[in-house]
């Protein structure tokens, strides 16, 4: 199954095989027309679980590193509109 926001998402395929190519972890699979295709891993339910996402248990929508990285950015298009 792939991410909630991906086109695919509810879909599923024929699993071939997970393996590191182009220097990240993909998942292989057939599509609904037989054509073999890969998805980054981390995009599927073959990832590895957020320990995060596991701990929150749905009472957090955000982890602090992403909201101090959203700042960042905040900051840095502000600081380009001067």
């Amino acid at each position: 199954m792939t991410h909630p926001f991906h086109p695919w998402w509810g879909r599923e395929f024929v699993f071939v095989v997970a393996r590191r190519t182009w220097s990240e972890d993909r998942v292989f699979f057939f599509d609904q027309e037989g054509v073999q295709r890969s998805l980054p891993r981390a995009w599927t339910d073959a990832a590895d679980v957020d320990p995060f996402v596991a701990l929150a248990a749905g009472r957090s929508a955000f982890r602090v590193e992403d909201l101090v990285e959203l700042a960042g950015l905040i900051d840095g298009l502000q600081g380009a509109r001067v």
